[in-house]
């Protein structure tokens, strides 16, 4: 059987757990390589309330990949660090020979009111899901151009990047951020048919929802928030009937999206969302 994704190449970044590494094992289920990067180290202001990853859960991503019998090429690497990133991609394109999708995955999560954020929160949010999504592009743009193949480049936004949402003024501010980048780069790389577009889960059941954090956000005022206390909020954000998608569910969007079924599809906005946006 052919799958949706041979012969081709994802570069994944935030690929050692949650969305990232369901991205990564989605798309080689159906024949592609990986080349995947994870930070793999902690950022100072998101460890209050969740730690980030570590290398041995991107060790995990990259067992998982090779039991499917497809080549992977993980690095360890930073968003914010652009130097670092280009090495990265660059021995994944020397290793794999090509990148056809990317996949910007890499996010943080914090919360606080807006005006009592402090200024390492914002400066971070902005580095890593903003600028660090800018950096996963232009990284691997050049390369997709010389090709000559076309491509697809993926952004994870957020219904935070269609919608406000109390608690996480800085997180919505990146993830609009973001769809404002891909509508621009829609346009500038659509002669060269590279298609470019954005994601927006819902709560997505990972470490970055299931924290305290996430839950006080929920569960507004209580001193010591628990998943069960938070759980009438989030089933309130959502149109369906549930508090939270599953990380396949994005991976789905990410294979269609990826693919050449929609090879048609640029400067979406992708809802994923159990219907948030539209309640």
């Amino acid at each position: 059987m052919t799958g949706r994704m041979d012969g081709k190449v994802a570069f994944i970044t935030g690929a050692a757990r949650g969305q990232g590494r369901s991205h990564a094992v989605r798309l080689a289920e159906e024949g592609a390589d990986i080349v995947a990067v994870d930070i793999c180290a902690d950022i100072d202001t998101v460890t209050p309330f969740y730690p980030l990853a570590t290398e041995e859960e991107l060790a995990e991503t990259v067992r998982a990949v090779e039991a499917l019998d497809r080549r992977i090429v993980a690095r360890r690497a930073d968003v914010r660090d652009l130097d670092g990133l280009q090495s990265a991609f660059d021995e994944g394109l020397a290793e794999l020979g090509r990148i056809d999708t990317v996949v910007a995955n890499a996010g943080i999560a914090t919360y606080g009111r807006a005006w009592e954020l402090t200024a390492e929160q914002w400066r971070d949010m902005i580095d890593v899901n903003l600028t660090g999504v800018f950096h996963t592009a232009k990284v691997a743009i050049p390369a997709m151009i010389d090709a000559g193949r076309g491509g697809s480049i993926l952004f994870t936004s957020s219904i935070g990047g269609l919608k406000g949402i109390q608690h996480v003024a800085h997180y919505v501010a990146a993830k609009h951020g973001i769809v404002g980048l891909m509508r621009t780069l829609a346009n500038e790389l659509a002669p060269y048919s590279i298609r470019v577009n954005t994601i927006h889960p819902t709560n997505v059941d990972t470490i970055m929802i299931q924290n305290p954090g996430t839950w006080g956000m929920f569960a507004p005022g209580d001193p010591e928030p628990t998943v069960e206390k938070a759980m009438p909020g989030f089933r309130s954000l959502n149109g369906l009937p549930v508090p939270w998608v599953e990380p396949r569910d994005i991976s789905n969007a990410v294979l269609f999206l990826a693919s050449d079924e929609a090879r048609y599809v640029t400067g979406a906005t992708f809802p994923v969302d159990a219907g948030a946006y539209v309640k």
